[in-house]
């Protein structure tokens, strides 16, 4: 089995394919108690800065523009990127987020990124 790494959102209901189950919101999820949300980590540190994420705010038609400026923001957290990328050589890794907009969204990004680099 090849590892994947998936995009959910942290509401939808756990599933054993999920593996390794990443939390990567700067803001923990409204209305979710920790024990209900089966986070293996939460890599607040990785989400967009708090600047452009309300400069975004989900707005589809800035998409192209977040998606520059937060890959900008990623190419400083190497370490993070790395650890992510280690995890998903040997299990599912799924990047959770809270936002209703399941498209525009910062954990759809992170993944755009992590498939774009070696």
């Amino acid at each position: 089995m090849r590892a994947l790494i998936r995009v959910k959102r942290v509401y939808d209901a756990y599933e054993e394919e999920d593996g390794i189950r990443i939390l990567v919101d700067r803001l923990w999820p409204r209305g979710l108690r920790k024990e209900e949300a089966r986070i293996d980590y939460w890599m607040k540190d990785i989400a967009p800065s708090s600047e452009l994420r309300k400069w975004f705010s989900h707005d589809k038609n800035k998409w192209e523009e977040f998606k520059r400026r937060y890959f900008e923001e990623l190419r400083n957290k190497g370490e993070k990127i790395s650890f992510i990328k280690e995890l998903s050589k040997t299990s599912n890794v799924t990047l959770l987020y809270s936002s209703k907009e399941r498209i525009y969204n910062n954990a759809m990004a992170l993944k755009e990124y992590l498939d774009s680099i070696k």
